[in-house]
């Protein structure tokens, strides 16, 4: 199983808490592997390798010239100088892509540009700076003279130095990126085995929510936490089944639930529900799934985030999760997020993006993201007793910034802090910052200030604004 990578400190003075890590062990612990599938390489881009990846061919598949020059024998030219130049016989021309293999005598030549195989007969090339025919275009002369010597072997690339057949050329559970794709292609491998994506459904639960952009009735505001986990969903590499929209009514939450696992065709892995999973009158989550055991509500020690529920529901995936005994056959894997928007965002990053990435058979370093050290620019406020995950602006450090140049500094994303209903200001977080509570207790309750260190997380490459 994969560790977790949430602190595990929470308030013991807090009975009824559960710590973000065993929540997130939890979670895990009931997450299989999707299937494996056998597709055309070029059908691989954006999935996960199922099995390691051997080299078919060697790379590079022949000796070949890393520089447009002459091919020679070493032997020939072994003390050419400008004070005593070595003059050969060219005897042929040599394009990238050509067949041709020339023999080549004592005294003879021939003309290579960069990536032509190298003939047989030839240990060495010398580039054409090195030579009185410099201009590479320039129509094949009968002679050329060398200046400089070159060593045994210089500007050659030797069949196999990359890749020999039979090397293992990129491991399970890689990523198929662009670069990834071009070592496939380039070692000869025509077909991978691959980790379906990971189905999953979104189901957004409110009497207030509006469709986006309809107009706006007095309490209404625009749904914008399905499309926010749609979006999450397809960057964790997830497929998305559906994006659904409820009332606040716990049967038509539980119909929608049923319907979705029971459907016909390729059934959910995940669903995630977002709202409802509060202690509220109107919590259509928990209603729709009271009295049954098989998912589970809690209070996570964590802000914000702290309701989270859990658990397998309905008909399992059809093709299956893994072995067929174990619990993932006991139905989609069910997260239940909180209905403010940030609470959502910090939630799915925390659980819901790690399964999905388990499910697809994504390395532990990828599964637990690295945690980086960042120093505070902006202030900000904790909560007491539960872990912060606090949605913030990481960017480098520049000429006259605090800190380590080149290092990193952090500042809350919304100017009002860690508020759970600050959607808007999502748009400026490319990470969060944890501020576990045993951190918030050393500080004796006080405020993060500027040039605390704290850990981070990255959400997205993209360095946030200054």
């Amino acid at each position: 199983m994969h560790a977790p990578h949430a602190p595990a400190g929470h308030d013991a003075d807090r009975p009824g808490l559960v710590p973000v890590a065993d929540h997130l062990a939890h979670v895990l612990s009931r997450t299989g592997l999707v299937r494996e599938l056998e597709v055309d390489v070029l059908d691989a881009p954006g999935r996960r390798l199922a099995r390691d990846v051997s080299a078919a061919i060697a790379v590079p598949p022949w000796d070949n010239s890393a520089m447009d020059g002459y091919a020679v024998h070493h032997a020939d030219v072994a003390d050419a100088s400008p004070e005593h130049p070595v003059t050969l016989r060219i005897v042929a021309d040599l394009p990238a892509g050509s067949a041709l293999d020339p023999a080549l005598g004592p005294g003879e030549a021939a003309r290579i540009m960069t990536g032509a195989p190298l003939p047989s007969a030839s240990d060495a090339v010398v580039q054409l700076e090195h030579t009185d025919r410099t201009d590479p275009v320039a129509p094949l002369a009968d002679t050329v003279t060398v200046l400089r010597a070159p060593t045994p072997g210089m500007h050659v690339r030797r069949a196999g130095e990359d890749r020999r057949p039979g090397d293992l050329l990129v491991p399970a559970g890689t990523l198929v990126t662009g670069p990834v794709l071009a070592a496939l292609v380039s070692a000869g491998v025509t077909r991978v085995w691959l980790r379906e994506r990971p189905r999953v459904t979104v189901i957004s639960t409110g009497d207030e929510l509006a469709a986006p952009g309809a107009p706006l009735r007095r309490g209404a505001i625009p749904d914008s936490n399905s499309l926010l986990l749609a979006q999450l969903v397809r960057e964790a590499g997830g497929e998305l089944q559906g994006v659904r929209r409820v009332r606040d009514d716990a049967a038509e939450v539980r119909a929608r639930v049923l319907g979705a696992t029971a459907q016909c065709g390729a059934r959910p892995h995940v669903i995630v529900l977002t709202g409802g999973v509060s202690q509220g009158a109107f919590d259509p989550v928990k209603q729709a799934f009271a009295g049954s055991d098989r998912v589970r509500f809690v209070s996570v020690a964590m802000q914000p985030g702290k309701p989270q529920a859990f658990g397998r529901f309905g008909e399992p995936p059809d093709h299956g999760l893994g072995d067929p005994a174990g619990p993932e056959r006991d139905g989609a894997l069910v997260f239940g997020l909180p209905g403010n928007p940030v609470s959502a965002w910090v939630s799915f990053h925390v659980f819901v993006r790690p399964a999905l990435l388990t499910m697809a058979g994504a390395p532990d370093h990828v599964v637990t993201p690295p945690r980086l050290r960042a120093v505070v620019e902006t202030g900000w406020r904790t909560p007491g007793g539960r872990d912060q995950y606090l949605p913030a602006r990481i960017r480098p450090a520049g000429p006259g910034d605090p800190g380590e140049a080149g290092g990193l500094l952090v500042s809350p994303a919304a100017a009002l802090g860690s508020r759970s209903n600050l959607v808007a200001s999502l748009a400026l977080a490319n990470g969060y910052a944890i501020v576990p509570t045993a951190d918030q207790a050393a500080r004796g309750g006080a405020p993060v200030a500027p040039g605390d260190v704290v850990d981070v997380v990255l959400t997205s490459l993209e360095p946030a604004r200054a």
